[in-house]
């Protein structure tokens, strides 16, 4: 009697426990994708001119029935551990070789799923007007972090300020110059303010954003890299796991049109190119 009613139970939780694994086999995969077909998402974006562009951007995702909530940041470094953590959905403010920094550092899992714009990183001086004016000795700042500066470094070598190992391309340092005829000292500066202290030094290398935001003019800028093939397009960028979703398709086209270039080419006024 007792054993049959052992066994009689047994058999019951066995039955229970398969369904249950049944089930959960079943709605897994279904509850995964009803979590990745987002109806809402925040972006991760940098404070200034692209908030008014992804005004835009948020209307025509709107019309698409996705409701886009912009997170703004003022520093380069916190939209991405933002997107890993969870914190925002997508972000979208940085080129590859900066990304390809940030994973080799910090090992996010981190993808780009569409092209925005290029911004080509220009030279300022209020002190010389064309980069043959730097005299011996020249200050010149340099944005601090590892992609940009190899940008910048690029930069003065096209323009026949310095010399750079053969190769040293997109992850130049100071370290690869092997030649600096003219003896300028670089001066490694955080990119938020580097912009800002252009009067102070000889000249500068300032990204795009950065010098609109310290009210450098195109008279300022000296010297600037080729658009054509530029390695430093600007893209959305998700993490990997959601790169399919239906919602991440949505955004990007959200983006990529013409309402969107409108209001791009009028806020940035030339300084910046759309690049779908």
């Amino acid at each position: 009697m007792h054993t049959r009613v052992a066994v009689t139970k047994k058999r019951v939780l066995s039955i229970t426990t398969a369904a249950l694994l049944l089930a959960g086999t079943v709605l897994a995969p279904f509850a995964a994708a009803h979590a990745a077909d987002k109806t809402t998402v925040k972006v991760g974006i940098m404070s200034g001119e692209d908030e008014d562009v992804w005004r835009e951007v948020i209307r025509q995702a709107a019309a698409k029935g996705l409701t886009v909530k912009t997170v703004v940041f003022n520093d380069y470094n916190q939209p991405n551990e933002a997107l890993q953590n969870g914190d925002v959905d997508a972000n979208a403010f940085q080129h590859q070789p900066f990304l390809n920094n940030q994973i080799k550092v910090n090992h996010y899992d981190i993808v780009r799923v569409g092209d925005t714009a290029v911004w080509p990183i220009g030279l300022y001086s209020k002190k010389v007007k064309s980069a043959a004016g730097l005299k011996k000795g020249a200050v010149i700042g340099v944005p601090n972090d590892p992609s940009n500066e190899a940008r910048g470094l690029v930069l003065l070598e096209q323009q026949g300020v310095i010399k750079l190992r053969p190769g040293a391309g997109i992850a130049a340092t100071t370290a690869d110059i092997t030649d600096n005829p003219r003896q300028v000292q670089i001066k490694e500066l955080d990119s938020g303010i580097i912009g800002r202290s252009v009067p102070d030094l000889d000249a500068a290398v300032v990204n795009t954003d950065w010098a609109l935001k310290s009210g450098l003019t195109r008279q300022d800028r000296i010297a600037q890299e080729p658009v054509k093939d530029n390695p430093y397009n600007n893209f959305i960028a998700v993490k990997k796991e959601h790169v399919d979703a239906p919602w991440v398709k949505t955004l990007v086209a959200a983006y990529q049109n013409d309402a969107v270039k409108h209001v791009f080419d009028r806020v940035y006024k030339g300084t910046g190119l759309t690049a779908w």
